[in-house]
């Protein structure tokens, strides 16, 4: 039976009154307004609602990848809304796994180099990198895929050989913007299953998703429409 988090200890992303507008007067948008969020360490989190509402948008400036218009937001216990681009780069190199739809690997390189680069970056020897690299793909199923090209491999392989490369750096926090968005069916469920292993390690995880399947699996639901939460739901059995 899991039991939930103790939400004295220390938040792995806070925001308070968090805010990215754009444009002004008539054709202003408030893509996320000011929103106020918790998420402890180890918890993993789902944000739906409709195309537009903002759900992306946030987890960009959770991630450092946009800069919001207004608010505070701390990362791994470094508020961050401040910082500059040097330092938010060392932050995500450090601290930060980042999954996207479109998996953005590397098409020169195989699917080793791919998952070892983000290690590289953080500093890692190369040595240690790869081991870890081929660690992680074995993880995930793709040890016998370690020297193929992206061009190789099929979407949820690709997917898969990203979210490896998402934990090559030992991150603190994944961040994942709509990872099934482009997979069928099989594929799908292979990410499903990656993502209940993270769940049950203890990652913490926030995946942006319009599918139900991912939602299930995480430990929170968050609901958001106009840029805002519309709904904050703990699901049975969480953490």
């Amino acid at each position: 039976m899991r039991t939930h988090v103790d939400r004295t200890e220390i938040m792995m992303l806070r925001t308070r009154a968090l805010t990215k507008r754009y444009g002004w007067n008539d054709s202003l948008v408030r893509a996320v307004d000011e929103v106020d969020l918790d998420v402890p360490a180890g918890q993993s989190l789902a944000i739906m609602g409709p195309s537009g509402c903002g759900k992306s948008t946030l987890l960009h400036l959770l991630g450092g990848l946009q800069r919001p218009t207004g608010g505070e937001l701390w990362v791994a216990g470094q508020r961050i809304d401040r910082m500059s681009e040097r330092a938010l780069a060392k932050l995500r190199r450090h601290h930060i796994g980042l999954i996207f739809q479109s998996f953005h690997l590397m098409d020169e390189l195989t699917a080793v180099e791919n998952v070892e680069m983000a290690a590289l970056l953080a500093g890692t020897a190369p040595r240690a990198a790869r081991r870890r690299a081929l660690d992680l793909l074995d993880r995930v199923g793709l040890a016998d895929r370690a020297g193929h090209l992206p061009s190789a491999l099929s979407g949820g392989q690709r997917q898969r050989v990203a979210i490896a490369r998402a934990l090559s750096n030992a991150p603190q926090i994944v961040l994942a913007d709509e990872p099934t968005g482009n997979l069928d069916s099989a594929a799908t469920r292979e990410v499903l299953r990656l993502f209940e292993e993270l769940r049950t390690a203890g990652q913490t995880l926030v995946v942006v998703t319009h599918d139900a399947r991912i939602a299930a699996v995480a430990d929170r639901i968050i609901s958001m429409r106009d840029g805002a939460f519309a709904d904050d739901s703990m699901l049975a059995g969480a953490r």
